[in-house]
């Protein structure tokens, strides 16, 4: 496994991260606290260096787990987490005041047993903090030893370079994919100006992009997906088109669809590291094996020609958390 750098001050993880939200929250019931430590170890095994967690993901308890999957390899490994949500409760709506930020940096000190948080990540831009305070915080943080790099969340053009000029920004993570390509329009040139890495999440569109979901998946009662309008059961019939384009690709290459995908988000930038999510050590296997799918020029034009012909359908959120993003 390769390693890149997000941001301009020495934040170097490997090329591929793991997003450890699933394994407790937004997806259906919590995986076993064994299954889901075997699977973060499985991860530092595949050469992962990178985990991503955050307050949010059910109060604290997906941090605890991240912490203790992780306490053998302390040091050896970059730990994610984020703040912004009153109580850590994203049902609650926002919370970015400075105090707030200081009482999530202290717990998710304690929760992930560690010294420093490698990586805080503003989870959204709260509109009723100046996002120069939110920074100038994290800041602070950073002077106290609490915290090494600062990053930010589904944040807007504006507000990511008010916030750099105020604390360096190391990393923005957002959504992107093969079927979610908006970051290229404006988020992609100001990340590339000012030095910012990119951490996309949900790069196999929320698991969609596999193929192993169509319009007759049945998903559990909690499952985040039954909310998000471009996993209706009309649009999963109409998305299909996506998946038999990678197919089509990833046969010809003998990989896997999800081998495409990743490797596609790779290949767009050097700044990149996408962080896939899943509950399965088979999975993990094999996402962790698209760092060695290379595709040529010629490769990513024939993705680009037969998506251009696609047009996806839905949103990728319903429209109150749409209402959080891009600010």
């Amino acid at each position: 496994m390769q390693t890149r750098k997000l941001g301009k001050n020495g934040l170097e993880v490997s090329e591929l991260g793991l997003g450890c939200m699933g394994l407790t929250f937004g997806y259906g019931p919590a995986t076993s606290e064994k299954d889901a430590i075997a699977l973060i170890q499985k991860a530092v095994d595949l050469g992962i260096t990178f985990f991503d967690t955050a307050e949010a993901y059910t109060q604290g308890a997906n941090e605890e787990l991240v912490g203790k999957a992780l306490q053998p390899y302390k040091g050896k490994v970059i730990i994610a987490t984020k703040f912004g949500f009153k109580n850590g409760d994203s049902q609650q709506g926002l919370d970015c005041t400075p105090e707030r930020i200081r009482a999530v940096a202290e717990r998710s000190l304690k929760l992930l047993k560690t010294d420093v948080i490698d990586l805080f990540y503003q989870h959204r831009v709260d509109p009723n903090v100046p996002i120069e305070d939110v920074a100038g915080t994290v800041k602070d943080l950073i002077k106290e030893g609490k915290v090494k790099h600062f990053g930010m969340s589904e944040a807007g053009v504006q507000s990511i370079r008010k916030a750099h000029a105020v604390l360096p920004v190391a990393a923005l993570q957002s959504e992107y994919s093969l079927w979610w390509r908006e970051p290229e329009q404006e988020i992609f040139p100001v990340l590339e100006e000012l030095g910012i890495g990119f951490v996309p999440f949900s790069p196999l569109g929320k698991g969609f992009l596999t193929g192993a979901i169509n319009e007759n998946t049945q998903f559990d009662k909690t499952d985040f997906r039954n909310i998000v309008p471009r996993f209706s059961e009309e649009n999963r019939r109409a998305n299909q088109t996506v998946v038999e384009a990678i197919s089509k690709i990833a046969t010809e290459k003998n990989v896997t669809n999800a081998q495409i995908a990743l490797a596609w988000v790779l290949a767009q930038k050097p700044w990149i590291v996408p962080i896939p999510g899943t509950t399965k050590q088979h999975r993990l296997v094999e996402n962790t094996g698209a760092t060695a799918v290379k595709l040529s020029a010629d490769d990513l034009q024939e993705i680009e020609n037969a998506l251009s012909e696609i047009n996806v359908q839905g949103e990728r959120y319903p429209q109150q958390l749409q209402n959080r993003v891009g600010k």
